[in-house]
């Protein structure tokens, strides 16, 4: 966000509606990173929302959710893979900022019949 479009001191910017139709379908499809990088998928799909380049306790809104399955996400049932929220450095370092995939998820979304 650059300067020009910040709300005035004291003011915050606006919190983004809960999206829970947007977050089913987030849900629905399979995980970008097995699909991109020809991986297995071995877990159900979640709804991530990117925590890089993130401040503070911001929240990432619900139309920014990417799929990812638990193996790049969180790591609680599926350990064979690198989880963002168990070694984001490296996950960064193999697939790129997370936000780099909000745009091609919006797209299939969007698309989607």
């Amino acid at each position: 966000m650059n300067i020009m479009n910040k709300p005035p001191l004291g003011l915050k910017q606006p919190k983004a509606k809960p999206n829970p139709e947007y977050l089913r379908k987030v849900r629905a499809l399979p995980c970008c990173i097995c699909e991109a990088f020809g991986y297995t998928q071995l877990s159900p799909t979640t709804a991530h929302h990117p925590i890089c380049e993130r401040h503070g306790g911001e929240r990432v809104p619900d139309h920014e959710a990417i799929p990812l399955c638990d193996g790049h996400h969180q790591g609680d049932f599926d350990t064979s893979k690198t989880a963002i929220h168990r070694d984001r450095a490296l996950w960064v370092e193999w697939y790129g900022s997370d936000r780099d995939w909000i745009a091609a998820t919006q797209d299939r979304i969007r698309t989607a019949p």
